[in-house]
């Protein structure tokens, strides 16, 4: 059994009820008085050089270097809410360098490119934090690492191994991973300190905004768009209330439907789930012993994030996300899924099992989303329209970082010129569609089953999953 099944049992249900009474269903990162007022819609019929769709941190980054590309193009935006409102306004804030889900899931899928994947990755993070330093963009961007966490006695060779791969990550002992971060569950660690950054991930879209503002980029927030068609000469993509005319297109929405049907089996909207604590007193936070400023998360199948950030009052609270993934029937995103009573319970009891020093620590924010999932982990790339238009998504939570480097690539295949990423293999190959409903629903749900049997089973992958591996619908990281 791993470690944390069945936790749950062991907890009053009156301690979890008093954990969750006050919470707020607002994601933690949006619930701030400092949130920007909305942009207008866009009304009646606009044109650009160029017109990104979507306003998340995919949208934003692609809206800003095709500006910084060219400063003289004109550049209009469209986000069908508010920018940042969805995944990249709610995630847990870990920036990380990684373009392929890890580098075990990067060398499953891609073997002869991951080496070079990775050196891509690490230079798109450090352009990345070029960029926020450069913008003045104040999003609490700060390259404190990633400290993974072995919480089984078999996961412990599995960090010796990537050390001995990767001699710039820091292997920690038992006794050296408890003096970095005091829990009784915590066997090893392997920190690494170069390839991932911590940030407020709101903070991170709301500066994008504002620069692509700056820079003269039109934004039309509220401004759904409805269809895409083509002429000789122009892409026309209508909206609820408009159109706009554009001599190139970047489809950037992510896990919503895109405009190209054909994409549309290529993602399903699997939904994450997090809590925020309150804040900790200084005699709480005293009993963590947790002075870096490092994220976490441990290597199971269904495993947990979690890292600490200080509110507006310079109080440390922590978020605690991850473990149960969602897939709901009929694959579509619905706001009644971001909300899942019996997640966030669990959620609770294992924080409390991580952090016994805590116990009855109350929460202040429990909410979810959906992330866009393909079944190879990580983004692919299209164009249509004789590449006029470019699309890109499939992050699967991982895209805080690696959504700078596929807006590079739409902009790449965009401007119809051979480059180092419009050659890689990821961005030629596509992942495994996934099969349409009931199919999908009952795999997924089998593929679910058999990820939490191999956490059961020291991390052996059955028949099933080895199968799944074997026709690249497999998922290792």
């Amino acid at each position: 059994m791993s470690i944390y099944e069945n936790v749950a049992e062991a907890y009053d249900d009156v301690l979890i009820d008093a954990a969750l009474r006050a919470v707020s269903h607002v994601p933690y990162w949006l619930d701030d008085p400092d949130r920007p007022a909305a942009l207008p819609a866009l009304e009646g019929s606009t044109e650009a050089d160029l017109l990104v769709v979507g306003g998340g941190y995919s949208g934003l980054w692609t809206a800003l270097m095709a500006k910084e590309r060219d400063p003289e193009r004109s550049v209009v935006l469209i986000e069908s809410h508010r920018v940042g409102w969805a995944a990249s306004g709610r995630n847990g804030g870990f920036c990380e360098a990684s373009l392929v889900h890890g580098d075990s899931n990067g060398r499953q899928h891609l073997p002869e490119e991951n080496d070079l994947l990775r050196e891509l990755g690490l230079e798109n993070l450090r352009e990345l934090a070029d960029a926020v330093e450069r913008y003045g963009i104040d999003c609490e961007f700060t390259f404190s690492g990633v400290l993974k966490l072995a919480t089984e006695d078999h996961q412990v060779q599995w960090l010796r191994d990537e050390a001995k791969r990767y001699p710039e990550l820091e292997f920690l002992d038992r006794q050296e991973v408890q003096a970095s971060v005091k829990s009784p569950v915590y066997r090893a660690g392997l920190w690494d300190k170069e390839g991932t950054a911590m940030i407020n991930p709101a903070k991170l879209a709301w500066g994008l905004r504002r620069v692509c503002l700056e820079k003269g980029v039109r934004i039309f927030e509220n401004t759904h768009a409805t269809g895409i068609d083509d002429t000789p000469d122009t892409i026309m993509v209508s909206t609820t209330a408009g159109s706009v005319k554009a001599q190139r297109v970047a489809l950037a929405t992510n896990v919503f439907p895109s405009l190209l049907k054909r994409h549309r089996l290529h993602t399903i909207p699997v939904y994450d789930y997090a809590i925020m604590t309150e804040p900790l007193t200084d005699e709480q936070f005293a009993t963590l012993g947790w002075e870096d400023k490092q994220g976490l998360a441990d290597l199971n199948n269904r495993f947990h994030y979690y890292r600490k950030t200080r509110d507006a009052n310079g109080a440390v609270r922590i978020l605690f996300g991850g473990y149960d993934a969602e897939y709901y029937f009929g694959g579509k995103v619905k706001p009644e899924y971001d909300q899942n009573h019996e997640t966030f319970r669990k959620l609770v009891t294992h924080f409390y099992f991580t952090f016994p020093q805590l116990e009855g620590l109350k929460f202040t924010h429990a909410w979810g989303g959906a992330i866009d999932s393909c079944s190879r982990f990580f983004a692919f790339f299209d164009t249509s329209h004789n590449g006029r238009v470019a699309y890109t998504a499939g992050f699967t939570g991982l895209g805080v970082g690696a959504t700078r480097f596929a807006a590079n690539v739409m902009l790449d295949l965009l401007s119809g010129e051979k480059t180092q990423r419009t050659e890689l293999q990821m961005v030629k190959k596509k992942p495994i569609p996934f099969p349409p409903e009931p199919v999908a629903f009952v795999g997924v749900k089998m593929m679910t089953g058999e990820l939490a049997r191999a956490d059961r089973n020291q991390g052996k992958r059955g028949l099933f999953l080895k199968t799944m591996d074997a026709l690249g619908m497999g998922f290792d990281s």
